[in-house]
């Protein structure tokens, strides 16, 4: 697969900033816009500077970052942005409508084998594209935070995506060395939404509860679960840790535990009230305060350390 003349990215937030640094950070010419002025500009600083880092992480390589750099656009218009783009990726807020009219307005200026993605973590692809007339070129290309070093994809065709389409989009996520998973139903939230929303209640909840203080969780949920996970995933974890039984003995032994749990012991609200959030935000805020930009320098070293690790022991 040949690299894209061309990936424009609409919306410039975290993740289409973290998109477009991703892209430059391969040489690959880069067009950002967004209709927001201020963060447009923003993102013509935040680009260069994210994919800079990537090279004091070892992550990229400095010659073919300058190069993509040199081909970062900040677009003025939809126009300028999509005009002669291979890749078209939309990253802008959560809001169903306006994605819909983003995608209706990006078909209209798109070239016809132009390959269109969005960023979108919750919404199904059905409803993403709703106002698409080609949705055989459409699906989801869903990216954790931040996209240029986490390297996990979602793919969430819609229905009427063709096979063509999803291999095209694994061709070019494989390219910057992303780590694509299909996911082959729909389903709200995708998987690692999902999996997100799960263990996030529980972990909000230990909190409200007065169980465990906000440092101590994130601590223990990265040095517990989170690490254990990173080297084998859940079910591949349970299975090993009933030795030769596999996870049949594991099941026999610990299942009734687990299912104690399950049986009301967890969290199981739907919403967080007002107040309760006014609590969260203010546990979090004190745990953390004043540390904020020293915290994300000292994340992103340690996710470059981390995938460092798990690459040389894949390579062994």
């Amino acid at each position: 697969m040949s690299m894209p003349r061309k990936v424009a990215v609409i919306g410039a937030g975290e993740i289409g900033v973290g998109w477009a640094a991703l892209c430059a950070s391969a040489g690959w010419p880069v067009a950002i816009f967004d209709t927001n002025a201020e963060a447009a500009e923003r993102a013509f600083t935040d680009v260069p500077r994210r994919t800079r880092a990537l090279v004091a992480l070892e992550r990229a390589t400095q010659g073919i970052v300058e190069r993509g750099l040199l081909e970062l656009i900040q677009a003025r218009s939809l126009l300028e942005a999509v005009q002669d783009a291979d890749w078209v990726i939309e990253a802008i807020t959560e809001d169903v409508h306006a994605k819909q009219k983003l995608f209706a307005a990006i078909e209209q200026v798109a070239a016809p084998d132009a390959l269109l993605s969005s960023s979108s973590s919750t919404l199904p692809p059905i409803e993403v594209f709703g106002r698409c007339r080609r949705l055989d070129r459409c699906l989801i290309t869903h990216p954790l935070d931040p996209p240029e070093l986490i390297p996990l994809v979602e793919i969430v065709p819609e229905g009427r995506t063709s096979p063509a389409t999803v291999e095209r989009a694994l061709d070019y996520l494989r390219s910057l060395g992303r780590m694509p998973i299909l996911v082959r139903k729909p389903v709200p939230g995708y998987v690692v939404g999902r999996i997100a929303a799960a263990v996030w209640r529980e972990c909000i909840d230990l909190v409200l509860q007065g169980v465990i203080d906000v440092s101590d969780l994130d601590r223990a949920v990265s040095l517990g679960p989170a690490l254990g996970w990173a080297a084998a995933g859940p079910h591949l974890t349970y299975h090993l840790a009933a030795g030769e039984g596999g996870v049949t003995a594991f099941l026999q032994h610990l299942l009734a535990s687990f299912e104690r749990l399950w049986e009301g012991n967890l969290a199981s609200w739907q919403k967080l009230e007002p107040a309760e959030q006014r609590r969260l935000t203010q546990a979090i805020e004190k745990a953390y305060s004043g540390k904020v930009e020293m915290l994300r320098e000292a994340r992103d070293r340690r996710l470059s350390a981390i995938l460092k690790a798990l690459e040389q022991a894949r390579s062994t």
